[in-house]
């Protein structure tokens, strides 16, 4: 669907292999159109279909498709990044911390296993342009994009600031209360919503896992999302003081029970968030 003048975003479902059944996801990726195109984040494997499809309904193609930015390494962001390449000879951009798990998808494998990881992801990519906090990418037709460090989620993952369009591409840095909580490290992402939160003039909030919001809604939902993530925390900390040394799948199904979710979906992703939470002080509050 179209936003605005310049922006589209495409929703695409997939899902996730869980020993209870495929658990039903979806991803937001975005395109910017100006005299080429640019695509944020490729969405899982297969994605590439959809977002061809939309172009070529829009009357533009697959090989306008200049510069693909990837927010972050993790599958649903990369996993079509291969094939987009290969189609549209683009430039693939990305944080410098994340260029490992891009560019080597086995060791992203080995190192933070997902349910149905090679289903999700369809190859490796090169990163063309690394990137880092401060950069800035020119779109053409008078736009350029701002890189904005937001650690946590990952250790390089970025939003980027698009201020001609008074638009704000969240990635995943902003958690949805009630979703699954996923991080690395969650005072560097409670530190980032804080940064974006700071952000003067926010008129379009366009996050991966969530419907683009606009005005005052953009503001509030970064707030909803840092007391989620203290919810979380401290959530984990009242079940490990209750139960010390816990095996980290138990400890996850107690804390979903504590924070009202099923314990079902306890996975090796929730198990590593908050694991993270358990690494941080208890001398040491989140903003």
């Amino acid at each position: 669907m179209q936003i605005t003048d310049h922006i589209h975003a495409l929703k695409v479902p997939f899902q996730v292999a869980t020993p209870q059944g495929k658990l039903p996801r979806f991803v937001y990726t975005y395109l910017i159109y100006g005299e080429k195109i640019s695509l944020i984040d490729s969405g899982v494997a297969s994605s590439e279909r959809a977002i061809f499809d939309y172009l070529k309904k829009t009357g533009r193609s697959p090989e306008e498709i200049s510069l693909l930015v990837l927010t972050h390494s993790h599958p649903d962001h990369i996993g079509a990044a291969k094939t987009v390449k290969t189609a549209s000879g683009c430039t693939v951009a990305a944080h410098s911390a994340e260029i490992d798990w891009i560019e080597d998808v086995d060791l992203q494998a080995r190192e933070r296993p997902v349910p149905g990881f090679s289903s999700l992801v369809g190859g490796p990519v090169k990163v063309d342009r690394p990137l880092q906090d401060g950069d800035l990418i020119d779109l053409g037709d008078g736009l350029s994009m701002r890189v904005i460090h937001t650690p946590g989620h990952s250790r390089g993952s970025i939003s980027l600031w698009l201020p001609e369009e008074r638009a704000l591409f969240s990635a995943d840095a902003v958690p949805i209360a009630g979703d699954l909580p996923i991080y690395d490290d969650i005072l560097q992402s409670a530190r980032s919503i804080e940064r974006l939160r700071a952000l003067d003039g926010i008129d379009l909030l366009l996050a991966a896992w969530d419907d683009p919001r606009r005005g005052d809604m953009a503001y509030q939902i970064m707030d909803e999302g840092l007391t989620y993530l203290q919810q979380v925390h401290r959530a984990v900390k009242k079940v490990e003081a209750d139960s010390p040394g816990l095996e980290p799948i138990e400890l996850t199904r107690r804390v979903l029970k504590e924070l009202g979710m099923p314990e079902t979906i306890a996975n090796p992703m929730v198990a590593r968030s908050f694991q993270a939470s358990l690494a941080v002080p208890d001398d040491m509050n989140l903003p």
